[in-house]
């Protein structure tokens, strides 16, 4: 069973999640457990915040700003370019998908880029390891205080969304506190931290498991399946599909037509391209409403899949270029 798992191109975690949904609709948390859950999701959201400020460490992003352009693009996709599309298709997606999708789909576009994954094939594809560390990193450290502010302007009041005062202290509270609690503790959290990296991974992923059932059960609480139609599910996943293929060529047409080297054309396309549904979800969960987390969170889930679909292709692609590069210099 592990092997066959290990060689689907959808791993552990996301088939995790995809049960979470399904649990979900068949049992969602109901009365007094669904009462105990909310607390436990609270709970476990500051805790994984707390988590990823014990293992930033904010030195490892000021060191890489020597190499400031690499770092300014891929920000200025992740926080710019992605946004400005994302603003750009509401007209046309509000009508075809409805308010809270469209809202789920401009939200996609506002949370950071993933760090692992974005590192990880960099790594294969014989990139720019190193700017891809600094610069996935700084977006989720940077993206900890931005998306909530991007989604504060750009959302609310808008699609059925209100981001209210209470709203803006639930982010105080359960986002940054802990996120900041996490790097004043970083030199003593830290070394436990490295020691058990995978019962804390899984931590990490059990937390955004738990979080996935909660708004699910939420959703069908309110009626999510009579809302969502399978093809708006088809919909989105060729939107999604979409876009990851127009910004995989956006992210690496204007770099090489500004003279960035092959290693960072491939940083800045799996850095700029990414978004991270590991942050992206526990703070849907603070920002937004009971009723409509579910929809606003299943573009994000399936964007998330195809992304790693898509880019682990590109990835092998460009391995065997840099090989067969190398082998041709071997040759001469």
């Amino acid at each position: 069973m592990r092997s066959l798992l290990s060689r689907s191109p959808i791993d552990g975690f996301i088939l995790a999640i995809l049960a979470a949904v399904g649990i979900a609709a068949i049992f969602p948390a109901r009365g007094t457990f669904a009462d105990v859950l909310d607390w436990v999701v609270v709970v476990a959201i500051a805790l994984l915040f707390f988590l990823y400020g014990a293992r930033l460490h904010p030195r490892q992003a000021l060191e890489g700003l020597a190499h400031w352009r690499l770092h300014l693009i891929i920000l200025s996709f992740t926080f710019v370019a992605f946004p400005l599309i994302g603003l750009a298709l509401q007209p046309v997606l509000r009508p075809l998908l409805g308010h809270d999708l469209a809202a789920g789909m401009l939200y996609l576009c506002l949370v950071p880029s993933t760090v692992q994954s974005s590192i990880a094939f960099t790594s294969i594809a014989r990139g720019n390891v190193a700017g891809a560390i600094v610069s996935a990193s700084a977006s989720n450290l940077i993206g900890v205080v931005l998306t909530p502010l991007l989604v504060v302007a750009l959302m609310s009041g808008t699609n059925g969304v209100h981001i209210t005062g209470s709203s803006i202290g639930k982010i105080v509270a359960e986002i940054l506190v802990p996120f900041v609690l996490g790097q004043l503790c970083r030199p003593w959290v830290s070394p436990f931290l490295k020691r058990f990296a995978e019962p804390t991974k899984l931590v990490d992923r059990g937390s955004i498991v738990l979080v996935v059932y909660a708004a699910f059960s939420e959703g069908v609480r309110n009626g999510i399946w009579s809302i969502v139609d399978a093809w708006q599910v088809v919909a989105m996943a060729a939107i999604a599909t979409a876009l990851v293929v127009a910004m995989l060529w956006f992210t690496g047409w204007l770099p090489r037509r500004l003279h960035f080297s092959r290693e960072d054309v491939i940083a800045i396309q799996f850095c700029g391209t990414k978004k991270s549904l590991a942050t992206g979800l526990p703070m849907a969960t603070v920002l937004f409403s009971g009723s409509v987390v579910g929809l606003i969170v299943l573009p994000l889930m399936i964007f998330h899949q195809i992304q790693l679909i898509i880019c682990s292709w590109m990835a092998t692609r460009y391995a065997r270029e840099a090989a067969a590069d190398t082998s041709d210099e071997a040759a001469r």
